[in-house]
């Protein structure tokens, strides 16, 4: 791809004055996203990707041509389903088709380690099909995604890891604590953001609906984090919570207040009471 182009690209975002509608997308970009040679910038170009194009074209480029035809066919019965439905599937073809391959390591990091975003989020859910996995190892693997330099890429990692980690929240809330307890905040958020009560894109989890008390075991290390990503996803988690438990909301705010009268523990605690604080106006 042009250098000069790339530059326009990554100068508008910086102004935050790139493509709002995929219209807007310039066709040398969007050829280059479907061709797997760039990463998206943000939402609007994730979404404009053709994944059946992209998957031809990825599996061409490494010299998978017996797989390319029938993998591009399965893929163009998913064109209908949302985003998330198709990025899921193709995570699953991909893992079914190279599960017992003899070079499925090499493929897998090849694919891993890919310059598309979206080829590294289908390898997230390529994870995910995998339902053999102990918690523990699921969790090591995907520390590489959650840690990716792309957002389009974390998102898919902590979606990946929800179905699992629901299924036994004390045991997964275990296993977390070293994540909210780690340096790089891409991966303390992860694992706030792959435990919210209601979520993005996702399945809700009622026991936490019903009882985000079982959040504090994650939520009391981040209640002051320095970084404004996690402070926003532990805010988001709050207010997910007070919609259906805003008296356990409203105590947990008013205790970390006084326990941690910080400016970052301000901003997630305003940030959480957002819905009943927008409610008590009304």
């Amino acid at each position: 791809m042009d250098k000069n182009l790339s530059q326009t690209r990554l100068k508008k975002l910086e102004t935050r004055k790139g493509a709002r509608r995929s219209s807007e997308i310039q066709n040398e970009v969007l050829d280059a996203l479907n061709q797997g040679k760039i990463e998206s910038i943000n939402l609007v170009e994730w979404l404009a990707i053709d994944m059946p194009i992209l998957l031809h074209n990825v599996l061409t480029e490494i010299g998978l041509e017996n797989q390319v035809q029938t993998l591009y066919h399965q893929s163009l019965k998913l064109k209908n389903e949302g985003v998330m439905k198709r990025l899921k599937g193709i995570g699953e073809l991909l893992f079914n088709a190279f599960e017992n391959d003899e070079y499925c390591f090499t493929i897998f990091e090849t694919l891993v380690n890919h310059p598309s975003d979206m080829v590294r989020g289908w390898m997230a859910f390529y994870i995910a099909a995998n339902h053999h996995l102990y918690l523990s190892d699921r969790l090591e693997i995907m520390r590489r995604f959650a840690e990716d330099s792309s957002m389009s890429v974390r998102e898919c990692a902590w979606l990946s890891l929800r179905p699992y980690l629901v299924e036994d929240l004390t045991t997964s809330f275990q296993l977390l604590i070293p994540w909210v307890q780690g340096q790089d905040p891409n991966i303390r958020r992860c694992a706030v953001e792959a435990t919210r009560p209601r979520g993005v894109w996702c399945k809700h989890i009622p026991t936490l609906k019903k009882n985000p008390e079982h959040g504090l075991t994650l939520l009391e290390f981040v209640r002051s984090d320095s970084s404004k990503y996690v402070q926003r996803s532990v805010g988001n988690w709050l207010n997910d919570a007070s919609k259906s438990r805003p008296d356990w909301v409203i105590n947990t705010c008013m205790r970390w207040q006084e326990e941690s009268p910080t400016k970052e523990t301000n901003w997630i605690i305003k940030h959480g009471l957002r819905t009943l604080n927008k409610k008590a106006i009304q």
